[in-house]
């Protein structure tokens, strides 16, 4: 079997209007394998977010590809691609996105019932997710109801329900203070010992990224491997 969960081939990025050409990627290759944790580090506007967007199939490239469980995201029609990232691929971002009006079991129900899943086996999914990740106690909760912690706990485990192949974090500790950052890493690290399920996490905080099994950084619009002391 193909190991290979997600794979970025030159892949480039460029925006433009009139003369004026702005080059963000230009030829990004990235391999990430069943399993893996890689970090993604950079300066701010070096287009770690831009990436990170195509890599989920939410932005398109200028030329290049990304591919998920070996297949195209870009050439396949937006249906196609909508459905591919709600099995294969799962968010989360440095602001929870909850919606305040449902609980937090239903909030991680939501990719589920988008596929049109029977009820009583999302909710079971649902809360089972929700207990892996310590808030069996919070299911009938709502976001404003939660801390910060609990609510990107919430976030997390909703990527996680769909069992994806890949979960693709965008500053998943950049809104919490350091204690409950340090309890977001851990957590992440548990589940993918537990799952097996890899992630690639863009981010400024060098202690998060240290904890991954990979650090590149985006610099001059190319990955390059680096090491954190």
């Amino acid at each position: 079997m193909n190991d290979l969960v997600l794979e970025c081939i030159d892949l480039k990025k460029h925006y433009g209007e009139g003369d004026i050409t702005v080059e963000v990627l230009q030829g990004v290759q990235l391999q990430v394998r069943r399993g893996e944790t890689l970090a993604i580090v950079g300066s701010s506007g070096s287009g770690k977010s831009t990436l990170l967007n195509m890599l989920g199939g939410l932005d398109l490239p200028s030329s290049g590809d990304v591919r998920v469980d070996d297949r195209s995201l870009f050439e396949i029609s937006e249906q196609a691609r909508a459905k591919l990232r709600n099995r294969s691929l799962g968010f989360v971002y440095q602001f929870h996105h909850l919606l305040p009006e449902f609980t937090a079991l239903e909030n991680v129900a939501m990719p589920l019932l988008i596929r049109g899943e029977d009820i009583s086996v999302v909710r079971k999914q649902s809360a089972a997710i929700l207990d892996s990740v310590g808030l069996s106690h919070r299911l009938e909760h709502k976001p404003s109801m939660l801390s910060g912690g609990e609510r990107q706990r919430v976030a997390i485990a909703r990527a996680l329900v769909t069992n994806p192949a890949c979960v693709l974090m965008d500053e998943p500790t950049g809104n919490l203070d350091r204690h409950t950052g340090q309890e977001v890493q851990a957590l992440m690290n548990g589940l993918n010992s537990e799952f097996g399920i890899s992630f690639v996490v863009v981010t400024h905080d060098l202690e998060l990224a240290q904890k991954q099994g990979r650090v590149v950084e985006l610099k001059d619009g190319l990955l390059q491997p680096i090491t954190l002391s």
